[in-house]
């Protein structure tokens, strides 16, 4: 081969790691710790609120052999966003020695993000005695945000967990309004037919919200 045409194969395999190693970092955030490499972000991506979803960290050495020894809890993680945070989630790993399932060198913490933004992974514990202390927010770099699901819903959007949430409040404000009306009203057949009405509307909107919800959590875990 001429040295013209080994300096393209070369280029053009450089150009290919380089995409490749972009993409990976696009989607989570690797770093070195010791003899160890880590790889974290979110398991399934694009990430939606109400999809089940969980914090995903690879483990392995920096000859690239996966670490698959690694007990339930070696690692956790604790998730923030919006000023909440969970408590310290244990990473279990994935795979299962008895049918093989699962991939070695992998750890998952899950959850279901119910609101969309940045979030913040807090990684902590040891790997075969090696300290592990690291914190992530989602980012360009990083591991990707948490998306309104609506833009990937076909055919029909449903309502988000916000929207729900919204509107049940407005009705246990209508019927909170009513049953004031009622307690004022001097003939106690129409207290009664007001209170009645009131909390038979309202459970009729709240159940039917609360069908729409566990439709919409299904679909997506499906």
């Amino acid at each position: 081969m001429r040295p013209s045409a080994r300096l393209a194969v070369a280029a053009a395999l450089a150009s290919l790691i380089a995409i490749m190693v972009a993409g990976v970092a696009a989607a989570h955030v690797v770093t070195t710790i010791g003899n160890y490499s880590i790889a974290m972000g979110w398991l399934q991506e694009p990430a939606y609120v109400g999809s089940q979803n969980a914090v995903q960290v690879i483990v392995k050495t920096k000859a690239g052999n996966p670490v698959a020894d690694l007990q339930s809890g070696a690692l956790s993680v604790v998730v923030s966003t919006a000023g909440a945070q969970t408590a310290a989630m244990p990473l279990d790993p994935s795979l299962d020695p008895d049918t093989g399932l699962g991939r070695p060198g992998e750890y998952l913490a899950w959850l279901i993000p119910t609101i969309p933004g940045n979030y913040t992974f807090h990684l902590t514990g040891s790997i075969h005695q090696q300290t592990v202390d690291e914190t992530y927010t989602s980012s360009d770099t990083t591991f990707n945000p948490v998306d309104d699901p609506t833009s990937a819903q076909f055919p029909a959007k449903l309502p988000t967990l916000t929207e729900l949430s919204t509107q049940s409040e407005r009705v246990a404000s209508r019927a909170s309004d009513a049953l004031a009306a009622a307690s004022s009203a001097s003939s106690d057949a129409n207290r009664a037919l007001l209170v009645g009405g009131a909390l038979g509307g309202a459970g009729l909107v709240v159940g039917f919200m609360a069908l729409l919800v566990a439709f919409q959590l299904r679909r997506r875990t499906t």
